[in-house]
């Protein structure tokens, strides 16, 4: 998901991105549920982790002289799963990629998804023509197989959000303002968007969503096929239906719905995954930042909107549409917060939302064929303090009939996690007069326990994490890695020896095994894989291998993916020339033996990005890459972009985009 680090509290400037982040993620969580940190603190209080606290400042003036290894003088090659040669960490305005690779742009915002799309034109946008043209800030990128190969299939990618300051020629400005910092009144420059208009905001809407577009590779190269059959732009207006235990619920009905059991459109789709029967899920993320309005404190609504951090009113469409204001209608944010199942293979098919995965901050919905035939799905809930989920399915995956599986998830049983300090993960059922789940405690029905899935989670204990986002099982290994990105609201009272900073600003990479193997057990083992940062600075208290060079450390672990080979490889949100002294990227991590937490830097995105999506194709020949928000860095607005990537042309607007990396001559990547 998108969530930068930002700067310090004593930098003078944050761009438009952070500040709205800022407000999305503030952490609602205030149980007294233990956090990670705490229970990881008793586990390994007795290993030799370094203490201390973190000060940021000191990332780019304190060097070692492991911080100063080259790829080819470090031991990182003795045991490592990977032969590439490593990249330079750094920051300009391109990408870069590992040598012998190519890295293509295979989609951009704008490009046309059908062969009757109009041709971009970002000076007269339109909300027509952006529903025929790639959505914007991609983010999740999956493949699905066509015609049993992996060099023809359907690209699914989700568009998480808008940055209308990015987007729109003339609509954001550089102002100056005076404020006062230890004492004295300054002056310092920020950006302000302009006045909004239904126009724009139907823009916005049409932006987000998610794209299907056919692609194939010809003599090496992948390019969309736009006469695709299944080709399908996805927006906040596509009609979908309800599913599972919470459908039909008074909460999900609404005056334009008073089934409960429809609803239009699915927004800021952060990760996601593909099932094993080639249907597309989208996670939404935070979905609070949409609505505006008020809602009084003794609404029965109020207690579970606020754990939520709904109304947000980062968006301005409550001003244009009354669905999004929670004063009019209450009950439509209830109806965001899901995982949406989209028949990728059917253009004309109605996208679900599945109740029975419940509503929260979804980051990613990987899920894993168990085996016993169940199916496994994993998901995050991406904000401080919150929880780590897994949902088994009561049905059995039909290798031989896709229509037995296409209603999966609406049957079977949501846990939440418990990490104790044995090393244990004990996975809590969410159900309805279970424990504390009852009527007497706000929960009447398995609907209620669905809708407020964190208030739920709080009554269970579940342990508090820092920002869970994407979550990958492997199959090669029974292993599970959850991405920790970080947690920067960390008081110095909570520091401890895993997170040995007040404000955990690089977060860590958790490694769970699942017992024999069985991704549906209900007791794990988990173990830190990685905590993040540079190595080279005692007080961070990094555990990379000594062998992972100046290039090869990352901090805000994000997304991941595993390719053919159980390989991991990770993604990051968040690392700018400030806090690490470089942009994101995509590192190989090895995972098993002596080359355990070595780490490789792969690829790197242009200034002001995010790296997203990481996605193998079935024979890990392709990686899929998707770069948001590019150029987003300083004071930046349409007319003046950190940089012009991937067009570099005066007269074009930054635009995130999907990248295909092969190899030069063919073969795996890595």
């Amino acid at each position: 998901m998108d969530k930068h680090l930002g700067q310090t509290e004593e930098t003078e400037f944050k761009t438009l991105t952070e500040r709205r982040e800022e407000l999305e993620d503030v952490g609602h969580n205030c149980s007294t549920n233990p956090t990670m940190g705490d229970i990881i603190h008793r586990r390994f209080s007795r290993r030799a982790f370094i203490g201390g606290s973190l000060a940021v400042a000191a990332i780019s003036t304190t060097v070692s002289p492991l911080a100063l290894l080259t790829a080819e003088e470090a031991r990182a090659e003795e045991g490592s799963l990977f032969d590439f040669t490593e990249i330079e960490a750094g920051v300009d305005e391109k990408h870069h990629v590992a040598e012998g690779y190519d890295a293509d742009i295979l989609l951009r915002w704008g490009d046309k998804i059908f062969a009757d799309s109009p041709e971009f034109d970002p000076k007269n946008q339109t909300a027509a023509a952006q529903e025929k043209l790639f959505g914007y800030n991609n983010d999740y990128v999956g493949f699905i197989p066509l015609d049993g190969s992996a060099d023809h299939g359907l690209l699914v990618v989700n568009h998480e959000y808008t940055n209308a300051e990015l987007m729109f020629p003339a609509f954001a400005s550089v102002v100056k303002e005076k404020v006062t910092k230890d004492g004295k009144e300054v002056e310092e420059e920020k950006v302000v968007l302009g006045e909004y208009s239904k126009e724009l905001v139907d823009i916005e809407m049409a932006a987000h969503g998610g794209t299907i577009i056919e692609v194939r590779k010809v003599d090496g190269k992948w390019q969309p096929v736009l006469d695709g059959k299944n080709n399908r732009r996805i927006t906040v207006n596509t009609e979908m239906q309800i599913t599972g235990p919470a459908a039909g619920h008074d909460r999900l009905k609404t005056p334009s719905d008073p089934t409960g059991k429809k609803v239009f459109g699915t927004l800021n789709n952060c990760a996601g995954g593909v099932t094993a029967w080639g249907t597309y899920m989208m996670a939404e993320e935070n979905f609070n930042g949409y609505f505006g309005g008020e809602i009084a404190e003794d609404h029965p609504e109020y207690k579970q909107l606020k754990r939520l951090g709904a109304p947000g009113g980062q968006y301005e469409w409550a001003s244009f549409y009354d669905r999004f204001d929670v004063s009019k209608e209450p009950n439509e944010a209830n109806r965001f917060g899901w995982i949406v199942e989209v028949d990728a293979l059917d253009p004309t098919s109605v996208p679900k939302k599945r109740t029975a995965l419940g509503r929260f901050k979804h980051e990613g919905c990987e899920s894993i064929v168990n085996k016993d035939g169940r199916v496994v799905l994993y998901s995050g809930d991406d904000e401080r303090y919150d929880y780590v989920y897994k949902f088994v399915t009561k049905g059995t995956f039909n290798p031989d009939n896709r229509a037995a599986n296409m209603d999966l998830f609406d049957e079977g049983t949501l846990y939440v996690a418990k990490f104790d300090e044995d090393g244990t993960v004990t996975w809590m059922p969410l159900v309805h007069g279970e424990g504390p789940l009852t009527e007497a405690n706000g929960f009447a029905s398995q609907a209620d326990v669905l809708i407020n899935t964190r208030l739920a989670s709080d009554a269970l204990g579940a342990t508090k994490m820092d920002r869970p986002e994407d979550i990958q099982p492997n199959p090669k290994t029974g292993k599970v890695y959850v991405m920790l990105t970080n947690n920067t609201k960390r008081k110095a009272d909570e520091v401890d020896a895993a997170n040995p900073r007040a404000k955990n600003a690089f977060g860590h990479i958790v490694e769970i095994t699942e017992t024999d193997g069985d991704f549906a057990s209900l007791k794990s083992r988990w173990d830190v894989l990685l905590k993040c940062g540079d190595p080279s600075v005692a007080e961070v208290g990094a555990s990379f291998s000594t062998a992972t060079t100046k290039n090869g450390w990352f901090g805000m672990p994000d997304n991941c993916a595993i390719d053919t080979d159980g390989r991991l490889w990770v993604s990051t949100d968040g690392n700018n020339q400030k806090e690490t002294g470089r942009t994101d990227g995509i590192w190989a991590i090895d995972t098993d033996g002596a080359a355990r937490g070595t780490s490789k830097l792969f690829f790197r995105v242009p200034v002001g990005a995010e790296m997203c999506g990481p996605c193998f194709n079935p024979t890990s020949d392709t990686f899929f890459l998707a770069v948001q928000h590019p150029g987003d860095a300083g004071l930046a607005t349409y007319e003046t972009p950190a940089t012009r990537w991937p067009d570099f042309k005066d007269d074009m607007p930054v635009r995130p985009a999907v990248v295909a990396v092969t190899k030069q001559g063919g073969g795996r990547i890595g």
